[in-house]
């Protein structure tokens, strides 16, 4: 498995950002955090009914923009959260990283814009 650095995993990070669209980046960032975990928590997988044999790159927690109305007030922030390990164990060289890293941003990221897997596999 390839080996980097947590900073280098979070610059891979910025750099997915960086390349994709920047007008929806930057609405992105008004109200989502953009972060990064090992793995995802135990909570996680139960909350998202994984099984053992299932990976999970990334994980988008919040309410989509298509779900929000008006005067609304929310309690917790939005968060996209990357798990560096999962990302890693598919990736054998730094282009594909770049690439999974990439691509695991962007889909988290529809699903903050309120696209469902099915229309997010069908623009991938």
């Amino acid at each position: 498995m390839l080996q980097i650095s947590d900073k280098q995993f979070e610059d891979l990070i910025g750099q997915a950002l960086d390349e994709l669209p920047q007008e929806y980046v930057q609405r992105l960032l008004k109200d989502v955090a953009v972060t990064w975990a090992d793995d995802p928590t135990p909570a996680q997988r139960e909350q998202l009914k994984l099984r053992h044999d299932q990976t999970l790159f990334g994980l988008y927690e919040g309410l989509p923009l298509t779900q929000r109305y008006n005067g609304m007030h929310k309690i917790t922030p939005d968060k996209i959260t990357i798990f560096k390990h999962p990302v890693l164990s598919v990736s054998p060289s730094e282009y594909a990283l770049r690439n999974q890293i990439k691509n695991t941003v962007w889909h988290e990221m529809a699903h903050y814009f309120g696209l469902d897997h099915k229309r997010i596999h069908e623009l991938e």
